[in-house]
């Protein structure tokens, strides 16, 4: 019942706006800003560039307010925007982005080959609200590919399925899937040093990811 509240409540609000009423649009927005500049800043991975991006896509989104259709979801709408709002920058910025994680080694057909097999989701729990851990993951996201880092971020960090991820990045599900796959295992390598007790210990002597 409350999610079709909202969902009514989204709806009336989008009509309102489109009637002329454009002081209720930071109030439709306002739920969705943080996923906004996740989107931006898995393509730019910094956080000015990002949110610079965000609030072109957030005006974007106001013009264009009109076009949508309601065939996707509102905020899977936003996140498109945000994205491509964030690859039209990086091509105009014409700015060079972070190198991929190197310790692993990709074949011919461009499959991923971690150097480390333990699992990076299981990291203890009350280790994630280490400092040095938050830096390191920071690190390690930072450190993907752009077209890994998009698909990690609005899946693993943002939590959108699988077919929201692909319409947002205008990608079909199996390659959402595949590189997903992918930026997994590059997380896997990058993160693997702290296994061996330093991210509970506390020590920040990394050998593959260090904090900026």
């Amino acid at each position: 019942m409350a999610s079709t509240i909202h969902i009514v409540t989204q709806q009336t609000l989008i009509e309102r706006v489109k009637a002329g009423e454009s002081d209720l649009f930071y109030q439709l927005i306002e739920p969705y800003q943080r996923a906004v500049f996740s989107a931006a800043y898995s393509v730019l991975a910094n956080d000015a560039d990002a949110e610079e991006a965000a609030q072109e896509a957030f005006l974007k989104a106001y013009s264009r307010l009109d076009q949508f259709r309601g065939e996707c979801k509102f905020s899977t709408w936003l996140v498109q925007i945000a994205i491509n709002e964030a690859r039209m920058k990086r091509r105009k910025d014409r700015r060079a982005l972070y190198d991929s994680i190197d310790e692993g080694y990709q074949d011919e057909s461009g499959d991923y080959f971690p150097i480390d097999y333990a699992d990076w989701r299981e990291i203890p729990s009350e280790a994630l609200a280490k400092k040095e851990l938050k830096d390191a993951l920071s690190c390690a996201i930072a450190s993907l590919k752009p077209m890994y880092r998009e698909v990690f971020i609005l899946r693993d960090v943002q939590g959108l399925n699988i077919r929201e991820t692909a319409e947002a990045l205008g990608i079909n599900e199996s390659l959402v899937r595949t590189r997903l796959l992918r930026a997994r295992l590059q997380m896997r390598d990058a993160l693997a040093p702290g296994y061996d007790g330093s991210w509970v210990g506390g020590s920040v002597s990394y050998k593959k990811v260090r904090p900026f």
